[in-house]
């Protein structure tokens, strides 16, 4: 008899379990692998950070942890925000599940332009792509991470000469519908900034920016203000918050706010 076959193999995960506990969510975590992303500009490569789970019903012992990475390695064509709501469904008919849940993290590039120059180099945006679904219905989440700068307007009210700036990380949080550019997004929370940040700047550009933060101070608080009255103008987006961290260059401490719209 040859037993290696795994039709004669038992299912320990599918047998019954006795003690009568639901698990709300079992799965992986941080299953990192190479994906390419469909963007508005084009498909970039990238690596992600994958996390899937499942709501477990009490009288199911596990669940198959394989076919998370099976599905991942099945999915061959380049990712997008509605993919996360198709795979996300695609797992609860696969583990027969009533719910189920997927996480994405990647760095996403963008090529930009420099202001005086002309220059290009990229620049780097921290997406999370977050659903949750059962078979009748989806959520999509995102959570995208902008760093820009912002020039103290107490500073350069105060001051003699000069102001002091940071770096800020602008991070929205929001729902998301399936045909939203991230992009878009991304382009919003920049024009709020004193300015916006350059992955490459020549002289004269270095001298466009520092000047232009001058002529836009913003606080901490105006930053997630002025920020979500532009995000809350897109289609697509609800349920949105903005958080705004400024690493102070004149403290050893942060400043924060976050703005929630009902």
């Amino acid at each position: 008899m040859n037993l290696s076959g795994s039709s004669l193999l038992a299912d320990v995960q599918g047998s019954a379990d006795q003690r009568a506990l639901v698990i709300q969510r079992v799965g992986i975590k941080r299953l990192r692998h190479p994906i390419t992303w469909q963007g508005k500009y084009g498909i970039q490569h990238t690596v992600g950070e994958f996390n899937f789970a499942v709501h477990l019903p009490a009288e199911q012992k596990g669940t198959h942890m394989s076919r998370f990475v099976a599905m991942l390695q099945q999915h061959m064509h380049p990712w997008s925000v509605a993919d996360a709501a198709s795979v996300t469904q695609a797992l609860c008919r696969l583990l027969n599940a009533p719910r189920a849940f997927f996480e994405l993290q990647f760095p996403l590039f963008i090529e930009k332009t420099a202001p005086a120059s002309g220059v290009k180099s990229l620049m780097d945006y921290q997406i999370t792509l977050a659903c949750e679904a059962t078979l009748a219905q989806t959520i999509t989440q995102v959570q995208l991470q902008v760093p820009v700068t912002s020039l103290c307007p107490c500073s350069k009210t105060v001051s003699a000469y000069g102001a002091h700036n940071q770096r800020s990380h602008v991070t929205v949080h929001a729902q998301l519908a399936a045909d939203v550019w991230l992009e878009d997004i991304i382009v919003k929370v920049e024009e709020q900034a004193s300015s916006e940040l350059y992955g490459l700047l020549k002289r004269v550009d270095e001298k466009v920016v520092t000047e232009q933060a001058y002529d836009n101070p913003k606080f901490v608080e105006d930053l997630v203000r002025d920020v979500a009255i532009a995000v809350r103008q897109m289609p697509g987006l609800s349920n949105i918050q903005i958080d705004a961290e400024n690493f102070e260059s004149i403290h050893n401490h942060s400043a924060f706010a976050s703005l929630s719209l009902s």
